[in-house]
């Protein structure tokens, strides 16, 4: 027998009051109807086992997007009418679709038991079938495809590993959190945001940085005591419960985003990450982008505004190349973000990159005195 994708449903619920934003953000899809549909799903495998049939399942693939109409706002990935069947004749297939089952099997205990586990805690119940964390990732992501759900209301979560500090507090599953006690160190992003609830701020933006070690430099310059803002670090490529609090923010906070990233092509790309999601999870692009980012650094045109020595610029590497020229590939940078793709192709012509220690290098503060007030101020962002 093949299975194929049954469809579910997901609310979304919450309320604002005027002033300072109040939320109650339950934003978790049915658990229950998953679970009932999980269960008959296994139920039917095992059925089909007993009676000696080999059973199948398909799974939806998607691809980027290489045309665009004028309606489309920020679509970037989309399902095919391609399915990829995993069967246990198919000796490449066999291996992932026993892999999806085992942890289908530990993903029906979970919310039967209304526990949470991360994808290490999954690993080491069957290292042997399992063999590395990547491939319970793969069978994560094809059990959310197949089900139409997110990550989280599969009871799965990630370690995070994103600071945030500045002008928020919000209930983290009951406990009251004050970011700004934390404005010297930061605190770690929510782990399970469906739970964060009654989010309150004064502040007047959203700082999103690249680099723990940027955060930090913030931190250690009291940044945030002397502006009204959030500070968010996902500490170079962004974990699922970063991307999805930084949505979250935005959408409860609607404050603009400001991202200070390295002026090179794999800075570009984190900010991309964010901003439009990635392909391998794009069935999930709902909860983690934030479409409206912009960013604020590091240009070239920062060399001559600040006085940044020209010798601080860097050559581009071969990896870097490969990545601006995959950059410039996607159809849909080049639609939504042109100027951001100039700068990609400003970086190959020029052959050089600039980080963000560059522009800090022209004084101990300058980044948090200087760079980024005036930055903001004048509207020197893309």
């Amino acid at each position: 027998m093949c299975f194929r994708q049954p469809r579910t449903c997901c609310s979304t619920t919450g309320r604002v009051k005027e002033g300072w934003l109040i939320m109650s953000v339950p934003r978790t899809p049915d658990s229950r109807l998953i679970h009932i549909q999980i269960k008959d799903f296994v139920k039917q495998i095992l059925l089909d086992l007993s009676k000696g049939k080999l059973p199948s399942v398909s799974i939806s693939k998607y691809k980027i997007c290489i045309s665009f109409s004028q309606h489309d706002r920020f679509r970037v990935f989309e399902e095919t009418d391609n399915k990829e069947t995993l069967r246990f004749q198919h000796s490449g297939s066999a291996n992932r679709l026993v892999v999806m089952l085992r942890v289908l099997g530990i993903i029906q205990k979970l919310l039967e038991e209304g526990k949470h586990a991360s994808k290490r805690d999954i690993y080491y119940t069957d290292v042997a079938i399992f063999r590395n964390v990547q491939a319970i990732d793969q069978a994560i992501n094809d059990i959310c495809i197949y089900f139409h759900c997110s990550r989280h209301s599969l009871n799965v979560v990630s370690v995070s590993k994103g600071l945030v500090m500045g002008c928020l507090s919000y209930d983290d599953d009951g406990r009251r959190i004050d970011c700004m006690k934390y404005s010297c160190t930061g605190i770690s992003v929510p782990v399970h945001t469906h739970l964060v609830r009654y989010i309150t701020s004064f502040a007047e933006y959203i700082l999103l940085v690249e680099k723990e070690t940027v955060f930090q430099r913030l931190a250690n310059d009291g940044y945030c005591r002397k502006n009204r803002c959030i500070v968010l670090s996902g500490k170079g490529y962004p974990d699922i419960a970063t991307r999805s609090f930084l949505r979250l923010l935005k959408e409860k906070l609607n404050l603009p985003v400001f991202a200070l990233v390295d002026g090179d092509p794999y800075g570009l790309d984190i900010l991309l990450t964010y901003k439009f999601g990635s392909l391998s999870m794009a069935y999930d692009a709902e909860v983690l982008v934030t479409p409206c980012i912009y960013w604020l650094g590091i240009h070239f045109s920062d060399c001559e505004t600040f006085g940044v020595p020209k010798e601080f610029l860097l050559p581009l590497s071969r990896p870097d190349e490969r990545k601006a020229s995959a950059i410039l590939q996607k159809a849909y940078v080049k639609h939504y973000v042109p100027l951001w793709s100039k700068q990609v192709e400003i970086m190959l012509q020029l052959g050089v990159k600039l980080e963000i220690e560059a522009v800090a290098s022209v004084s101990l503060s300058f980044l948090a005195e200087c760079y980024l007030p005036s930055k903001i101020q004048n509207g020197s962002y893309l």
